[in-house]
């Protein structure tokens, strides 16, 4: 099965919401981390021009949108998530020319373009760090500067730790201490201060004015820390956000910023989106972030971290729906990125990680609003998880593991004091999820690029590549093409005000590999506000979705025409058939009135 794609006009999206408030309210976007999606000049590293031979992959796939992972002048400490120079491309990705023409081919593909901005922490050779450690007056009123505690100051300033591990303080060699919540080469702003704000109104400027259709905000939910900087009074922090109140994360002192950023958005026009990486502790929290007059989208990590269960993901669905409805945004839906394990690997590794991942895959792109796919995810791609500690790069896996004797500390700020191995942050093993894509041959590095990659690839990926898989009717990367074909072509997908019409002739779009079309029953049990409904006989929700009645272990929806169930089960169950079967993660049963769910299988029905 092939699919072909059109390059279109960005005003002309055929996403199912452009008419009725905003293009990424049933977005798709595709993350690309950049260091490894594809590397055009043989050193081993992903780069811009890599990225932007390999658009039309992401055209044909079906997405709306890309999201680049920074690409901005860094030393590289944390994946150039420490950044130097906000308005210039770091030499290993390329040069501002490069940002500029992969713009352009995208808009040219139909494609937007998101940019990831990191505004809670510059990198330590910045300028404005670099200064204040220099002795500048005033600089150090940019980031979190404060004397230590106890005797002669030797002590942190407070007990908050690194969510990469160990404290989050650093001490410089006049006395004086610094926050960082990552890594010790990443200080933290100080948002209060006004050359803070105005800075990155600057910057964000200097990015839309070259073009692109928003930003990712990376920790969106830290700028701003409690007044006093108060003690948190217990350990293992990393492990309480996004389920406790913290006092350096979700304060509500960052919305304010976030508005400003919505007006400057808007006076840009064409759709020009903020999407937040926000961790907070309740959906109804996370919902705070997606006001009316706030960002457009956020990221909904609950999903991600939901396990295979099916009660469990009911009330994920539920509660991230009703959260945001209620401030009249759309949910967003994630399965995988490039800070956890790939989802085939959480979902249990080998066949049944690979046939969960195919089904979570479907009942992702079926829910109501946006959904984000990380690159190498339509593939099927497992996790990395034997990597040589030698080659590994998270700087969590180094300091979550710091031993005596380690006194590593910011360029020019002399030695950290010696102590006790430091308290575990993040695992550190963030590389596995990172290792570079394949995309043909049998053999490393797969089309990557001219050499080799700078993490090794496994033997085997041969199979996995975009090459292999194109035009197999059974692939992962054909099922997602066909998932997305249909997710733009039936009415009832997409955005939570998706329409109602049922004019699309879904098995024709699936492909000559789709299910037959078999005899549709009215009166079947499970027809929205039919006899059994529970929600009664007056049409959908507010979201367009209704939960069915179902076998234990099986989840039942209904949309506009459509239908999605989720065998959870290890084993098949047999129900009545919900309409005409149109595409399915594994090979179904039906005669027209009963169907056979494959274990860990999802499927989608039209009528």
């Amino acid at each position: 099965m092939t699919h072909d794609s059109t390059a279109v006009q960005l005003a002309s999206s055929s996403s199912n919401a452009t008419a009725s408030g905003g293009w990424w309210r049933d977005a798709v976007i595709y993350q690309v981390y950049v260091r490894s999606f594809a590397d055009s000049d043989g050193d081993g590293i992903g780069d811009l021009r890599g990225v932007r031979s390999r658009l039309p992959h992401l055209a044909r796939l079906g997405v709306d949108a890309v999201w680049l992972t920074p690409f901005y002048v860094s030393p590289q400490a944390d994946g150039g998530y420490d950044v130097a120079d906000y308005r210039a491309v770091d030499p290993l990705f390329g040069d501002l020319s490069d940002a500029d023409e992969l713009v352009r081919a995208a808009h040219a593909l139909g494609l937007r373009v998101i940019v990831d901005v990191v505004p809670n922490h510059t990198s330590e050779q910045h300028p404005w760090f670099r200064a204040a450690l220099a002795g500048e007056p005033g600089a150090r009123e940019r980031y979190h500067f404060r004397p230590g505690r106890g005797p002669d100051g030797a002590q942190p300033p407070n007990d908050w730790e690194s969510i990469f591990g160990g404290p989050a303080w650093t001490r410089v060699p006049d006395g004086d201490w610094y926050l960082h919540l990552f890594a010790p080469e990443q200080p933290d702003l100080d948002w209060d201060h006004p050359e803070v704000a105005a800075e990155f109104a600057s910057v964000l400027r200097f990015w839309l004015d070259l073009g692109i259709d928003g930003f990712r905000i990376d920790v969106a939910h830290g700028m701003v820390k409690a007044p006093g900087l108060p003690d948190i009074g217990r350990g293992a922090q990393a492990t309480l956000i996004g389920t406790e109140p913290l006092p350096f994360f979700d304060q509500d002192g960052v919305h304010e910023i976030h508005r400003s950023w919505r007006r400057l958005l808007d006076s840009y026009g064409g759709g020009r989106i903020g999407v937040a990486e926000a961790w907070a502790p309740t959906s109804e929290r996370l919902a705070l972030y997606v006001r009316p007059d706030e960002l457009h989208q956020a990221f909904n990590f609950r999903f991600l971290n939901c396990p295979w269960d099916p009660a469990a993901m009911r009330t994920v669905i539920d509660e991230s729906l009703a959260a945001t409805t209620a401030v009249g945004a759309p949910t967003t839906w994630v399965l995988s990125n490039h800070d956890v394990v790939r989802h085939v690997t959480r979902y249990g590794g080998g066949a049944r990680g690979l046939a969960r991942a195919r089904a979570a895959a479907l009942l992702m792109l079926a829910l109501p609003g946006s959904a984000y796919l990380y690159q190498g995810e339509e593939l099927g791609l497992p996790e990395v998880a034997d990597l040589p500690d030698r080659v590994r790069q998270d700087p969590a896996f180094r300091r979550g593991r710091r031993q005596p004797g380690d006194t590593h500390g910011p360029a020019g700020s002399g030695p950290r004091p010696e102590g006790p191995s430091e308290p575990e942050g993040q695992d550190g093993l963030r590389d596995g999820c990172r290792v570079p894509l394949p995309w043909s041959g049998a053999e490393p590095p797969y089309g990557f690029g001219p050499a080799g990659s700078w993490l090794p690839q496994p033997a085997g990926w041969g199979g996995l590549s975009v090459a292999a898989q194109t035009g197999d009717p059974h692939s992962t990367l054909e099922l997602y093409r066909a998932a997305l074909e249909l997710r733009r072509a039936m009415p009832g997908l997409g955005a939570p005000e998706a329409g109602t019409g049922t004019g699309v002739d879904a098995a024709a779009v699936a492909g000559a590999d789709a299910l037959p079309e078999v005899p549709y029953d009215p009166y079947d049990p499970y027809v929205p506000g039919g006899p059994d409904d529970p929600d009664g006989p007056d049409g959908p929700d507010a979201c367009g979705m209704r939960w069915q009645s179902a076998p234990e272990g099986v989840l039942l929806f209904t949309r506009p025409g459509f239908a999605c169930t989720l065998n959870t089960r290890p084993e098949p169950v047999e129900l009545p058939a919900p309409g005409r079967p149109v595409l399915s993660s594994a090979p179904v049963e039906t005669d027209g009135r009963t169907v056979r769910l494959p274990p860990d299988s999802c499927t989608w029905w039209s009528w």
